[in-house]
């Protein structure tokens, strides 16, 4: 068998045609970090005041984004952690820092909380503060959001309870004689302190 180049640049040549076309049809673009110019910080500071509203007084600090269904940490999850410890302040040390989504049906509003976990004595802690969502899913904590604080007397896990996405009260993880959650709603947060 004789080899021949002119069949072989046949054969081959549009092949090579049809994949380089392939792969120049590829998306090639990467997501980084965006720079921040003067359009951005003026388009944050009016998405700021625009889920403010009428509390346009009040802090509020960009903590997270929600994208394609799934969030985006802004802040460090070990910063929210140290946030927790610092409004806490009594010695409980947080483990466990998250953003959840809340809701209760499909026609409800939903409802994202930042939520941190962990031990005070070997009590189990919780805190959860409700995030507002501005209309491009970016997660904002306010400094006048209330704090819901949960504290374990004999259970070694507690669940917030919701109504229509809002917190409303607290359940022991077990069903044991004397184990029960309590529940302390603070008015205000100082979680980023200035």
């Amino acid at each position: 068998m004789k080899f021949a180049p002119q069949s072989f640049v046949r054969r081959v040549l549009p092949s090579l045609v049809v994949l380089l076309a392939l792969l120049a049809a590829c998306e090639t673009s990467r997501r980084g970090i965006p720079e921040i110019n003067a359009t951005d910080a003026t388009d944050l500071e009016r998405r700021q005041s625009e889920i403010i509203g009428a509390d346009a007084h009040h802090n509020s600090t960009l903590v997270g984004r929600v994208i394609e269904g799934k969030v985006e940490y802004v802040v460090p999850q070990a910063q929210l952690a140290t946030g927790f410890i610092r409004q806490f302040s009594d010695g409980t040390v947080i483990d466990k820092t998250s953003i959840r989504k809340v809701q209760g049906s499909p026609k409800d509003k939903a409802i994202y909380y930042l939520v941190g976990m962990g031990l005070r004595n070997g009590m189990y802690r919780a805190m959860a503060i409700p995030l507002e969502t501005s209309t491009d899913n970016s997660l904002y904590l306010r400094s006048n959001a209330e704090r819901y604080i949960v504290t374990s007397v004999g259970c070694t896990f507690c669940y917030f309870s919701f109504e229509k996405s809002r917190i409303t009260g607290t359940e022991c993880e077990e069903n044991t004689g004397g184990s029960r959650c309590d529940l302390e709603v603070e008015g205000n947060n100082s979680f980023f302190a200035r």
